[in-house]
């Protein structure tokens, strides 16, 4: 059901994601780049990543660290084995994202790598990857405890996992205003633009569904990384949760 949601939605997505959030989504995905801190050289996974946008914010960061680094023969390495895998189950959203890249010039060089796959059951190998992200991702899967593990396998020891999410607002009147705005309001738009009332409303009631911000860095927690913390952006409208793998 959720495959034929975003089968469905692929087309519209980026369009619809600006028109929802008013732009704030560009935002909170520079917010959660900035704390990845990307570098020159680094394999990194982008997991429900298919339209590329947390990808093509990852090699920007890095092309900015090359800019203001040394040249040379070391630093024309590291950027040559820099490796952004995007991973998602969805071959229709992947096909945007291949798309979108080819339109904006990333990834001739080989630095990303499109891969058509399942979050519960990664094929990456283990201690493989410097950094794991996941964007308004993970609470459309139907296990967050094997992605969790999945990505504390996947990551080497040092590295970092984050993951956006829209998630909980704790100020009742606002609450109140963003109750209304995400069933009254989200489902409309989606039936005007995109033709397609029944997919935004299970967009909306998926995120009443996913775990407090609290709850969900427990289970972080139980995964086994260490340093768990989140932070809170516009009131709890969307959360960032990170973790390390010592």
């Amino acid at each position: 059901m959720v495959g034929d949601v975003f089968t469905s939605v692929a087309s519209s997505y980026d369009l619809m994601n600006d028109l929802m959030s008013v732009g704030l989504h560009r935002l909170w995905k520079d917010r959660l780049v900035s704390k990845l801190n990307p570098f020159p050289g680094m394999k990194h996974l982008d997991v429900a990543g298919g339209t590329g946008d947390v990808a093509f914010r990852i090699l920007e960061s890095i092309h900015k660290v090359k800019l203001r680094g040394l040249r040379g023969a070391f630093q024309d390495t590291l950027e040559a084995e820099t490796q952004i895998y995007v991973c998602d189950i969805n071959p229709k959203m992947l096909n945007v994202g291949k798309r979108r890249a080819s339109e904006k010039g990333f990834g001739e060089d080989g630095s990303l790598v499109w891969v058509e796959g399942n979050a519960e059951s990664l094929s990456f190998q283990n201690d493989s990857m410097d950094g794991y992200t996941i964007a308004f991702g993970i609470r459309n899967v139907t296990h967050i405890e094997k992605v969790l593990s999945e990505a504390h396998r996947v990551l080497k020891p040092g590295g970092r996992f984050l993951c956006l999410e829209l998630s909980h607002v704790g100020i009742p009147v606002f609450k109140d205003l963003y109750d209304y705005y995400s069933f009254s309001v989200i489902p409309y738009m989606g039936e005007l633009v995109a033709s397609d009332r029944e997919s935004y409303q299970y967009l909306v009631e998926s995120i009443r569904r996913f775990p407090s911000q609290e709850k969900f860095a427990s289970m972080i927690a139980d995964a086994g990384f260490q340093k768990v913390e989140y932070e809170n952006l516009v009131a709890g409208v969307v959360a960032i949760h990170s973790g390390l793998k010592i």
